[in-house]
């Protein structure tokens, strides 16, 4: 039996799902401005996916980069979402 297949969907699932909580704390924290931190994590993972041998460990990284870049386009429609009242502003602190 091969697992390779079973491995990268679960770890997928738990990528995109780590991702969820990091794009609305991320907004919530630092605003849209914290996109770079998301578009250099995923520039890295992408380049390193590249020039890992191993299937699993390429792929996995690939996951991760694609990810870093839909949270990108994530951030800024979590900032519409908070404009819209779903998710709660931070308040500035003095």
């Amino acid at each position: 039996m091969n697992f390779t297949g079973i491995i990268i969907g679960i770890a997928t699932f738990l990528i995109i799902g780590l991702f969820h909580p990091m794009v609305i704390k991320g907004e919530y924290y630092f605003g849209v401005g914290c996109w770079w931190v998301f578009a250099l994590m995923g520039v890295v993972t992408v380049v390193a996916a590249l020039f890992v041998d191993n299937i699993l460990i390429s792929t996995l990284l690939a996951v991760w980069g694609a990810s870093s870049f839909w949270s990108i386009h994530e951030l800024f429609e979590q900032r519409e979402r908070v404009r819209k009242g779903w998710f709660p502003k931070r308040e500035k602190r003095d």
